[in-house]
């Protein structure tokens, strides 16, 4: 076992890092929030309860339609990042 610091280059095989293509955190993160949304939307809703209305709808059903809201943004996002993706490949084989 050596006590070098840094060992050198020419050990093991070399390295190489390639960066992510444009537009694969969009889908990450689009996919994310899609996913997500609608659970938040229901989860604060249920904390909110069912007693009273808020805007002639109960509590459930208006943040779980705005988690839907929220949700479907996500899809756009996700489906931005995917046309992104897609383009990037077309500009590389190119």
């Amino acid at each position: 076992m050596t006590t070098d610091l840094h060992p050198s280059s020419e050990e093991g095989r070399p390295v190489r890092l390639t960066p992510v293509p444009a537009g694969v955190w969009l889908v990450i993160i689009g996919a994310g929030v899609t996913v997500l949304g609608p659970l938040f939307g229901f989860l604060i809703g249920t904390i909110r309860g069912t007693e009273g209305e808020m805007l002639g709808m109960s509590p459930i059903f208006l943040f779980l339609f705005l988690g839907f809201l929220v949700g479907g943004v996500g899809l756009g996002i996700a489906l931005l990042g995917v046309r992104r993706v897609l383009r990037n490949r077309k500009t590389i084989g190119d």
